[in-house]
């Protein structure tokens, strides 16, 4: 049963999270302890609410070198909503830098829309990837968010559109992002979960 560390920095949903791998056959350790993280199987990042707020707490806590660090070893990593951007370079939410492991900024949507933008949207895949395999394209997925990243490169997995188009999952190497909740995405947010776990065995 692979280790699957769900970083705590004090955000996030780490109990639906974890819910999550356990119910797919992985172990989860909810863990801010750099050691008990550099000796997981794969890592992931959650988060809810403000960029700045969830970029200072990893900061303040020391978890942003472990962070890169584990990446740099080619394990798995996952990024849920927030935890997707602050794999980013910055946000137009806070002058916070992010861990900057990915090329790009998170912007703002439109003002035209309702923000922050929560319910259910479909998804259409851009490219192949093991962890969104036996998923359809046009699959639907929860969101909650008002920010939304641009990627500088082709990184991006699967879109979708409020406001307007915007990546909903990426990837580059070893890391996967979703700006989406797989937890809170029933059957195919549970796929994406177990698909991570298989790629551990």
């Amino acid at each position: 049963m692979p280790d699957v560390a769900i970083v705590d920095y004090g955000s996030g949903n780490l109990h639906s999270v974890s819910r999550a791998v356990a119910r797919v056959g992985g172990e989860p350790i909810v863990t801010g302890d750099p050691a008990e993280l550099a000796s997981a199987d794969a890592l992931v990042i959650p988060g809810v609410g403000h960029f700045g707020h969830c970029m200072r707490a990893i900061r303040d806590r020391g978890l942003d070198g472990p962070i890169r660090r584990f990446a740099g070893t080619g394990r798995v990593v996952v990024g849920i909503c927030v935890g997707m951007q602050v794999l980013f370079q910055g946000s137009d939410e806070d002058d916070e830098p992010g861990l900057g492991m990915l090329p790009g900024r998170v912007r703002r949507l439109p003002a035209h829309v309702k923000v922050p933008h929560m319910g259910w949207n479909t998804v259409s895949w851009t490219l192949e990837h093991p962890f969104t395999a036996g998923i359809p394209d046009a699959t639907r997925f929860y969101f909650v968010h008002s920010y939304a990243p641009d990627p500088a490169d082709g990184s991006t997995v699967g879109v979708t559109e409020h406001g307007r188009p915007f990546a909903a999952a990426v990837s580059s190497e070893n890391l996967f992002a979703a700006q989406f909740h797989p937890e809170k995405s029933g059957d195919a947010g549970l796929q994406i979960y177990e698909n991570v776990v298989k790629a551990l065995t």
